[in-house]
C-alpha cells in the first residue's frame, strides 16, 4: 500500500516549491463551474498533471488546474475540476487534492457539483446548499491505515457541514435575492445516472438531490478538522422525475448559465466566511 502522507508531503513540497502564497479557504469547483477563476488576482496556476502523484482528471468541464491567489481580498486555493471514483480512482485518490489543500494551510473548503434534483420542489438551475449527506459510494475514504496527525481513526461526522457558514450563505442568498435551497445530497458511484427505482430509493432515503461526487471529499475535510461549506446547483431533475432523458451536456450547460450568478454570489461570500474564521481562531 502506498505511503499517501508521504505522498501528500511530495506534492505540498512541489507546490511550496513554486509558490509561497498562504491560502485560508480551499475551493472545489464542479461541472461547468470554472469561470469563477477569472476572477482571481495575482494567481499562480499549476496543471495537476505536473504534481507528483496528483490523479489526472478524465471527464469534460474538470480541466484539472490548482491556483494560488486572492478572490474578493481572501487569499484561496482554487482546484479547477476535480476527479471521482467512477474514473478508476480509489477514494483515498479521490480525496488526495483535499489532503493537499489541507496542508497547504486552508482552514475552510467550499464544495461545489453539479446535481440531479429529487425534490419536486427543485427546478433545473436552483442552488441547494449541503446541510447533510447520504455517503453511497459503497466505501469510505477513510478506510486503511489512519494518519494520527491528520486526525482521529473514528472521526465524529454529526455536523459535516458547518451549520454557521450555512447560516452566512442563507442570510446573504436573502440579501442578493437569490432564491436557494438547504438539503441532503446522495452521492452515487456512477458513471450511469440512477434509474428512476433508484432515485424513489434516494427520495425515501431522504436525499434532495444526486451526483456522483462532494461526499468523500467532505468526510476527508473534515477528517482534517476543517470547516465544509457544501454548494449543489441542480442541473437538471432526476430520472423518472424528468421528462428527458438526461446527459452531460445538460449538466455542463445548466453550469454555464448558473456560472456567472454564482461566481458573484461566492465571491460575496468568501470574505463573511475568512471574517468568521477569524472570529473562531
Amino acid at each position: 500500500m502506498p505511503d499517501t502522507r508521504s505522498q501528500v508531503e511530495e506534492a505540498v513540497a512541489f507546490i511550496r516549491g513554486r509558490s509561497d502564497k498562504q491560502v485560508r479557504i480551499g475551493l472545489v469547483l464542479g461541472s461547468g463551474l470554472s469561470p469563477l477563476v477569472e476572477a482571481l488576482a495575482d494567481a499562480d496556476k499549476f496543471p495537476t498533471q505536473d504534481i507528483p502523484h496528483w490523479p489526472r482528471s478524465t471527464v469534460e468541464g474538470h480541466k484539472g488546474e490548482i491556483l494560488l491567489g486572492t478572490l474578493a481580498g481572501v487569499s484561496v486555493a482554487v482546484l479547477k475540476g476535480r476527479v471521482h471514483a467512477y474514473e478508476g480512482y480509489d477514494l483515498g485518490e479521490v480525496t488526495f487534492p483535499v489532503r493537499v489543500l489541507a496542508r497547504l494551510g486552508i482552514r475552510a473548503l467550499v464544495l461545489t457539483n453539479a446535481a440531479g434534483g429529487i425534490n419536486r420542489d427543485f427546478g433545473a438551475g436552483d442552488l441547494m446548499i449541503i446541510a447533510d449527506h447520504l455517503n453511497l459510494q459503497c466505501a469510505s475514504p477513510l478506510r486503511g491505515p489512519n494518519v494520527k496527525e491528520w486526525g482521529p481513526r473514528f472521526p465524529d461526522m454529526s455536523e459535516v457541514y458547518d451549520a454557521k457558514l450555512r447560516t452566512l450563505a442563507k442570510e446573504l442568498a436573502l440579501l442578493q435575492e437569490i432564491e436557494v435551497h438547504e438539503g441532503v445530497y446522495a452521492s452515487m458511484p456512477g458513471p450511469q445516472y440512477e434509474t428512476p427505482a433508484e432515485v424513489r430509493m434516494l427520495k425515501i432515503l431522504g436525499a434532495d438531490a444526486v451526483g456522483m461526487s462532494t461526499v468523500p471529499e467532505a468526510i476527508v475535510a473534515r477528517h482534517m478538522s476543517l470547516k465544509v461549506l457544501g454548494f449543489s446547483v441542480i442541473s437538471n431533475l432526476a430520472a423518472g422525475i424528468a421528462d428527458h432523458p438526461l446527459s452531460h451536456e445538460e449538466v455542463m450547460e445548466a453550469g454555464a448559465r448558473m456560472g456567472p450568478m454564482f461566481s458573484a454570489y461566492l465571491q460575496s461570500l468568501l470574505p463573511r466566511i475568512d471574517q468568521t474564521l477569524e472570529t473562531s481562531a
